[in-house]
């Protein structure tokens, strides 16, 4: 039992140094100023660990095709973001035809009223090429008990852009859709809506707390033995 707690303790700790570098390491993605956008020829070697959080800014149009809302009730990474509401994509197309899925901002909405999402992303369909600036993210896994999308409403409950763009045929032009998506930072819409905004990281960082606590745990294991040890070598005392 003690070595267990003692292994489970310096596991621990190991989490916590990895886990202040990855806090550092996303910090400084967050904090560096934007670069270029990756070229398609470099999207299949992006990766989660390496590129996630990255900083670009790119030219891109919105498309006129139905958006995507994701359900969410707050945020980790955005300190201005409270309460229920969507995220709202839109697929924008890039200079050569390509396809990159875009998350907007937040749609502040308890009721999940379609109407009232449709008239918030109406406003960024233009036609006109934007300068859009925002940070590199991956899709996410539905977890067990994750709901089902409905595609009625089109909502979704992960931030699965690729899954969005399959049901609603933002890619039915035969021109690829990026691995990842954007999570938009600028521009704001004059009307606030959808809201965009930086990114900031808040990550648990409960690791000492666990490793003392395992710590203890065996240190508590000996003092225990150390007493039932006693108690038997008094018995035998004749």
């Amino acid at each position: 039992m003690v070595a267990l707690f003692v292994s489970l303790g310096i596991w621990q700790l190991q989490r916590r140094f990895e886990k202040h570098a990855l806090i550092a390491a996303l910090t400084e993605r967050l904090a560096a100023a934007p670069g270029s956008l990756p070229s398609p020829s470099q999207w299949e070697a992006l990766t989660s660990s390496r590129d996630e959080f990255r900083r670009v800014n790119f030219v891109a149009t919105y498309q006129p095709r139905p958006d995507a809302m994701v359900y969410s009730s707050g945020s980790a990474v955005r300190d201005d973001i409270s309460g229920p509401g969507t995220w709202a994509f839109l697929p924008a197309v890039l200079p050569g035809g390509e396809t990159v899925v875009v998350n907007t901002g937040f749609v502040q909405n308890t009721m999940q009223d379609r109407n009232q999402q449709d008239r918030a992303v109406a406003r960024l369909i233009t036609n006109e090429p934007l300068m859009l600036t925002g940070y590199i993210r991956f899709p996410e896994a539905a977890g067990a008990l994750t709901p089902s999308e409905n595609l009625s409403k089109r909502l979704w409950f992960t931030r699965d852009h690729l899954a969005m763009a399959r049901a609603l045929g933002w890619g039915a032009d035969g021109r690829p859709v990026a691995p990842f998506y954007i999570d938009l930072e600028q521009p704001v819409p004059s009307s606030g809506i959808p809201k965009p905004g930086p990114l900031e990281i808040h990550l648990k960082d409960d690791h000492l707390q666990y490793a003392l606590t395992w710590f203890a745990l065996a240190g508590a294991v000996v003092i225990a033995f150390g007493i039932w040890l006693r108690a038997q070598r008094r018995t035998e005392v004749p």
